[in-house]
């Protein structure tokens, strides 16, 4: 018999990997080793940097930056993180902003320019609502993780060293923030600040109803030198991911599981609006539409070196795989 094929793999500490971290799910022929997990923001450092592992979880917007510019590697078609965005622009209650048309001329800040929430954000403020990029003033905390040459005519500029975006939101001397996560005003239920869109649970549905889109934010990447020399890999891997997240789905539905009050509630109108599987790996029609549209973002504002398809993005055995994936794993109903 051959010997198993050994993979570090560095992504988060999801319900939907928690299968294969914890060994009752194994790719055919793989061994993996998932090594410590920095946080969110080092992981897509940590990759940038090549300093990752095997297998890693990474932004989807850098990655499509980064393939432009060369670099090695390639990616499974496992999308382990997803999130509606609408929800995250923050306003300066004084800021006079009301609606997103209100956003051009005024001051918005970012952490980083280049995170998979940033892309996305942009991309619907000028598509949905008609104020591309260009029309509002950049203020960025951090460096990129990938680095860019900002296109001629857009305003941007980095804030002093030790400054935070999220505090300058809060005293008015940014007028917007378009965050990844949920800054600690909100949580903390400060007044000067306050969500763009105020039911942004509804205007997300829309959005979902009107598209099919349940924005994709991160790419599984692997070594290019590993799926060349193996490419049977490719399948092993993506039915592993697969079978890790039925798993998760038959865990999580129970009530019992999650200490939220009305969870099971909350899961059948999940489903109902989104689908059995809003979590969908694999390059079905669905998904090429979904993550092309994020690659199309960064062709668009820019930050591409050339333009970039989902064919230089993804191996082509990750095309060839047969789809719908056989389901082995379904939540018992009787709760």
């Amino acid at each position: 018999m051959a010997a198993k094929l050994k993979f570090t793999v560095l992504c988060g500490e999801y319900e939907l990997v928690r299968a294969l971290r914890e060994g009752r799910v194994k790719p055919k022929g793989i061994d993996l080793e998932f090594v410590h997990y920095p946080g969110t923001r080092d992981i897509h450092s940590l990759v940038a940097r090549d300093q990752g592992a095997d297998i890693n979880e990474y932004n989807g917007g850098a990655y499509v930056m980064a393939k432009s510019q060369g670099r090695p590697f390639t990616a499974l078609p496992v999308f382990l993180h997803r999130r509606f965005r609408h929800g995250f622009i923050f306003v300066n209650a004084k800021s006079g902003i009301e609606k997103p048309a209100d956003l051009t001329g005024k001051k918005i800040g970012s952490r980083t320019f280049t995170s998979a929430a940033d892309f996305w954000m942009r991309g619907l403020l000028e598509d949905e609502y008609g104020v591309p990029q260009d029309a509002m003033n950049w203020f960025i905390q951090d460096r990129s993780e990938v680095s860019f040459k900002p296109v001629k005519g857009l305003k941007m500029k980095r804030i002093p060293k030790g400054r935070k975006i999220a505090d300058m939101l809060v005293k008015g001397e940014v007028d917007a923030f378009m965050s990844p996560g949920v800054p600690k005003a909100i949580i903390n239920k400060d007044r000067r600040v306050r969500r763009l869109f105020a039911d942004h649970k509804a205007t997300e549905m829309a959005y979902f109803e009107r598209t099919g889109i349940f924005p994709i934010m991160h790419v599984t990447t692997i070594r290019g030198e590993l799926v060349k020399k193996e490419p049977w890999i490719v399948e092993s891997l993506t039915r592993a991911f697969e079978e890790s997240k039925q798993y998760a789905f038959a865990r999580i539905a129970n009530p019992r599981i999650v200490p939220l009050a009305w969870w099971r509630a909350d899961w059948e109108e999940e489903r109902q609006c989104l689908g059995d599987d809003p979590w969908e790996f694999g390059l079905s029609e669905a998904n090429q539409r979904n993550y092309g549209m994020l690659v199309d973002y960064v062709n668009r504002q820019g930050l591409s070196q050339r333009r970039m398809r989902l064919e230089n993005l993804f191996p082509k055995e990750a095309f060839e795989l047969k789809l719908p994936f056989r389901v082995k794993y379904r939540p018992d109903d009787n709760y």
